[in-house]
């Protein structure tokens, strides 16, 4: 038996690979997109109930802060679609490969960023 083994893990230490980012980071824009639901629905139904409260909602969705959470729901939104789809095409045994894994992951990450960026120029 090695007497050398750590008796514990220190997870500080352990250097993730793309892959298990970009999955962990799918399960936490899921769960974020889950719990902003009710917002978005209330936005949603507050801003088709009359002109006055469009505008007072349009009004609110002037404020920097509230431009920045929907620029990062908009983000988990769009990361969530790549990664899904990424997943999809995982399930059909394609890109299963350990360079293809990582290839395909590094380009969700660059097409959500890239279009959650884009898109927020525009919101803003």
């Amino acid at each position: 038996m090695n007497k050398n083994r750590p008796k514990h893990l220190d997870l500080r230490l352990i250097k993730l690979p793309l892959p298990a980012f970009v999955s962990i980071l799918h399960r936490v824009s899921g769960l974020l997109l889950f719990l902003a639901l009710p917002l978005l629905l209330w936005t949603l139904q507050y801003s088709l109930r009359s002109i006055e409260t469009f505008t007072s909602l349009r009004w609110m969705f002037q404020h920097p802060l509230s431009k920045l959470f929907f620029i990062f729901m908009l983000w988990a939104f769009l990361h969530h679609f790549c990664a899904g789809l990424r997943y999809l095409v995982i399930d059909l045994d394609r890109g299963i490969r350990l360079a293809q894994a990582r290839a395909s992951s590094r380009w969700v990450m660059i097409v959500s960023l890239t279009l959650a960026a884009l898109l927020g120029v525009r919101l803003w």
